[in-house]
């Protein structure tokens, strides 16, 4: 489906573009893969890593800039939209910045899309976005749905829109385990609550996410990924496992448990092998045989959360994943 089209990931330096990048690259042979940011120092570094391939393109921009969008989205088939002001308490403490990336900078784009007849759009969500409790997962549930309204805004267009969305990336920068790994020689680590629970998935299983939502989409789709969970304590304890466990406190606007559907969405989720999907629940979507496919509706009252899953990773798993990606953990 990519190979020989023209791609656009708006936040294309982070953690996921540093991954969905080589990936794409590697499985696609993509015409333009165009990496548009606002951070040139975070470019320019990114850049080093493409100098020798003529596909990988740059562009400083702003998703609050709808002019410089509308510029950047020329000739653009498919867009990833990875921006967002994403640390919890970053967005406490900037709301109206916070606001103006992920819920207007959505708005931009979505708008911005249709006008330059964009193919197919996924935008990133979060487990935070599912009963929200901190303006950044407010902030994303708004966005959610502004993309899944997106498709019947476009009127007669073909642009279509859709959501992915997975919980704690591992060994992503900012995420528990590097911290853990950088704190581990005092001796000490701090745990939150001793109960609680995280959704575990690996950057290179969002992007997988990524692609099957660009195959599989008909608009209007929330793509759920099935992931294991795991304790905090059990994941302190393959870290440093000689380490004292400090229990502190849930901090403001933390969840003891992930959430990514909740029970409201249930009566308009459908079960897949390897995810779950949530349909529209506007223009009788979520009945749309060419949406459900060979989905099967979940039970009514349903809903995935990190403390009730299915699959749980083992201690081993996790050591085996740190050992293999020990080199990258926190640098991207």
């Amino acid at each position: 489906m990519l190979n020989q089209k023209s791609i656009l990931i708006t936040g294309g330096t982070g953690s996921f573009g540093h991954t969905f990048v080589p990936m794409t690259l590697k499985k696609y042979n993509p015409k333009r893969l165009v990496i548009y940011s606002r951070d040139e120092m975070k470019q320019w570094e990114m850049a080093k890593l493409y100098k020798d391939d003529e596909r990988v393109r740059f562009f400083i921009g702003d998703v609050r800039d709808k002019d410089r969008l509308a510029r950047a989205l020329s000739g653009i088939d498919y867009v990833v939209h990875a921006a967002a002001t994403k640390i919890v308490p970053t967005a406490e403490y900037n709301p109206f910045e916070c606001v103006k990336t992920n819920v207007i900078g959505a708005m931009n784009l979505i708008d911005t899309c249709i006008d330059k007849g964009i193919k197919r759009v996924v935008a990133l969500s979060t487990d935070k976005a599912s009963s929200p409790v901190n303006l950044y997962g407010a902030t994303k549930l708004a966005s959610d749905k502004l993309f899944v309204a997106g498709n019947s805004y476009a009127g007669g267009q073909d642009t279509r829109f859709a959501v992915v969305r997975y919980g704690n990336v591992m060994g992503s920068r900012g995420s528990v385990i590097p911290f853990f790994m950088s704190i581990r020689d005092k001796g000490t680590l701090p745990i939150t609550d001793p109960r609680m629970t995280r959704f575990m998935i690996s950057l290179e299983q969002g992007v997988e996410l990524v692609w099957h939502a660009f195959e599989d989409m008909v608009g209007g789709e929330i793509y759920v990924k099935k992931i294991p969970s795991m304790k905090v304590t059990d994941l302190a304890s393959v870290i440093a496992p000689e380490a004292k466990q400090d229990v502190v406190g849930i901090r403001p606007g933390e969840k003891l448990h992930e959430q990514m559907i909740g029970a409201e969405d249930s009566f308009y989720t459908y079960e897949y092998p390897e995810h779950f999907k949530i349909l529209p629940a506007i223009h009788n979507w979520d009945q749309d045989g060419l949406r459900i496919k060979d989905g099967k509706r979940v039970p009514e009252g349903f809903s995935y959360t990190s403390d009730n899953n299915q699959e749980w990773m083992s201690s081993d798993d996790l050591r085996t994943w740190i050992e293999i990606n020990r080199e990258k953990i926190g640098s991207i």
